[in-house]
């Protein structure tokens, strides 16, 4: 079932053309990924496929009633509304429905709602749906629904924007770059939940494992031209590397005959037959195929890097804590010559801070951090380069010399460098403030490398860079001589680069562990314990079981019935407390009692249930 049309869309921004006649096709449970260079105009093409933009020709057409959700990475909110406020302002009915059931609850003085409410809970079997939203909001740490926007970090905004786009089950999903903001936890979790989800998906991501694991499609804008390619990553890059080969040796058949006509062309007369004419005509298309080149560049870049000395950094039993919150609890480490370390751990263990600690930009509570003499920092942070108005790219380079020194007495020149950094000539004479973000997250990447630096932090390099560049970088990377120390969620980018990893776990615990993410991944799902299922009773007690007896429906049952009892828990509670009114009349009582017993008939039915499914759990 075809449920979007991309036809001949084109988009010019001021003279230059960003894309020229594309189309494509997104059908019902495609999962597909659209990868591209910075600046190919992948983010101006999930706007127009949102509706946030148009085309300046062409045109998309959207099958009728066909409900679709866009996560920006900039998220738009009012600000004075709640989380809470934000998820319920969808007009998907059944987020009505729960949204009456929550606020009941919060009443429960109000038992003729509280009931109403109920049974629309029931009669759109919205209890499973109220689970689900609840495990989305959980997962994406978004526990304080009463928290206002405007108190949100860009962060949590780019989470809340997630949870409300899965939240509504859209149709299609159209997401830019989803895994941004996220830590690993959560980008492990998103990346399950698509993998397993009949969900039809459009996105544009730099996360190689997440293209990998999730989509079964991807789409490659490439000098101007889409190519199509039916599978996972792997297969992409196999087909991509099939595609350039055979382009190379047909690029190479065109010179050949290229010669040969030039040579013709050379020697013909002035006066030409019908047939000549239509050979010279073959002639033009000869020499437009032969001059294909393509323009991939790699940085190649030899820095005159100042050499480390014994004493590179030390951490001498340093603490540091923010009221309550433990960041470093006497942590020791001496760094070595040529070390590659990764930074791993959920958001607000302090992997932030640990760096600024080291650059010292903070000082620790307690313990010392001693630099050695010949240490120059290079510090790649994620506020990204500052942009000044009316700046061009090549004046941000030139601000640091019109020539760069390289090893062995050479030297680069600042247009150069640009070109090495994937910045043509044309390119560098571009506005800073015009670049896409990508663009200025290389351009200021460009600006950390070139300072020699021999100690190299990277504080999530990879967000926003295209897939092109971080190939780029980590070949780069790879020849770096200095120390390494980088903090990322791209979990591609860190086992290729980094030796070992510091795994902040939080409460101040930083665990040395001996391998790359993947190695860390293994050996925790290697762990014997494994955590089992916690099944909570309608008195508040648990039961560890393991789901393994039940079915995937029973097992969803089982998870149902928790809330449902729980909820008529806090009927039955709320309707005895008005017994506790002196003043209620005979009628009043009665009709109380009722509603009563009805409660306590429905619990009973449903605690029968869930020992029923529980007692198939122990046998």
């Amino acid at each position: 079932m075809n449920y979007l049309t991309v036809e001949s869309i084109s988009k010019t921004y001021g003279d230059a053309p960003l894309f020229e006649d594309l189309s494509f096709s997104i059908h019902k449970d495609d999962k597909i990924a659209f990868v591209a260079k910075n600046g190919s105009g992948k983010t101006s093409i999930l706007n127009i496929l949102a509706g946030l933009d148009q085309p300046d020709n062409g045109q998309v057409v959207i099958r009728k009633g066909l409900r679709l959700s866009f996560l920006s990475q900039s998220p738009q909110f009012e600000d004075e509304l709640t989380i809470e406020d934000t998820i319920f302002k969808s007009d998907l009915p059944i987020l009505k429905v729960i949204e009456s059931y929550e606020k009941a609850l919060l009443n429960p003085d109000d038992s003729d709602a509280y009931q109403k409410a109920f049974e629309g809970m029931d009669r759109h079997n919205a209890w499973e749906f109220e689970l689900r939203f609840k495990q989305i909001l959980s997962q994406l740490k978004l526990d304080d629904l009463t928290q206002k926007i405007k108190t949100l970090s860009g962060g949590q905004k780019k989470r809340l924007a997630l949870a409300t786009a899965l939240i509504n089950n859209p149709d299609l999903l159209v997401l830019d770059e989803p895994t941004n903001h996220l830590d690993l936890e959560m980008i492990e979790w998103l990346e399950q939940y698509f993998a397993k989800a009949q969900m039809t998906l459009f996105m544009v991501t730099h996360d190689r494992y997440f293209l990998e694991r999730v989509c079964n499609e991807i789409i490659e804008l490439d000098h101007g031209k889409l190519y199509t390619y039916k599978g996972n990553y792997s297969y992409y890059l196999e087909q991509k590397e099939a595609r350039i080969t055979n382009e190379t040796v047909e690029t190479g058949k065109a010179k050949q005959l290229f010669k040969k006509e030039l040579d013709w062309m050379r020697r013909q007369p002035k006066a030409r037959t019908t047939k000549s004419k239509s050979r010279i005509d073959d002639f033009h298309d000869i020499k437009a195929k032969a001059n294909q080149r393509r323009n991939d560049h790699k940085i190649q870049l030899e820095i005159n890097m100042a050499r480390l000395g014994s004493k590179i950094v030390e951490f001498h039993k340093v603490s540091k804590s923010f009221k309550d919150k433990v960041i470093l609890d006497g942590f020791e480490y001496v760094f070595k010559t040529g070390e590659r370390i990764g930074i791993i751990g959920k958001n607000g263990t302090g992997k932030s801070t640990f760096l600024n600690m080291l650059t010292q930009t903070i000082t620790p509570d307690s313990g010392k951090v001693i630099i050695g003499d010949t240490v120059k920092f290079g510090y790649y942070t994620q506020n990204g380069i500052k942009i000044k108005e009316g700046q061009k790219v090549i004046d941000v380079i030139k601000e640091f010399g019109e020539y760069i020194p390289l090893t062995k007495g050479r030297q680069i020149s600042a247009s150069q460098l640009l070109e090495k950094f994937l910045f043509d000539r044309k390119k560098q004479y571009d506005f800073v403030e015009k670049l896409s973000g990508g663009e200025q997250k290389r351009l200021y990447l460009c600006t950390v490398l070139i300072q020699n630096p021999n100690f190299l932090i990277l504080d999530e390099p990879t967000n926003d860079l295209d897939i092109v560049t971080l190939n780029v970088l980590e070949d780069f990377l790879l020849d770096f001589p200095g120390c390494l120390l980088v903090v990322s969620h791209d979990r591609y980018f860190m086992d290729k680069i980094v030796d070992h990893l510091f795994v902040f776990r939080g409460n101040g615990e930083v665990e040395d562990f001996p391998g790359n993410y993947s190695d860390y991944r293994d050996y925790e799902a290697s762990t014997p314990y494994v955590e089992p299922v916690k099944i909570e009773t309608a008195s508040g007690d648990t039961k560890n079981n393991t789901a393994e007896k039940l079915s995937y429906n029973e097992q969803k049952e089982l998870k149902s019935l928790n809330s449902k009892i729980r909820s008529l828990e806090l009927g039955k509670k709320a309707l005895e407390e008005k017994f506790l009114d002196a003043s209620l009349s005979q009628e009043k009582i009665n009709k109380l009692s009722e509603e009563l017993q009805k409660i306590i008939d429905d619990i009973a039915v449903k605690e029968e249930r869930w020992f029923e499914l529980s007692e198939k759990l122990e046998s």
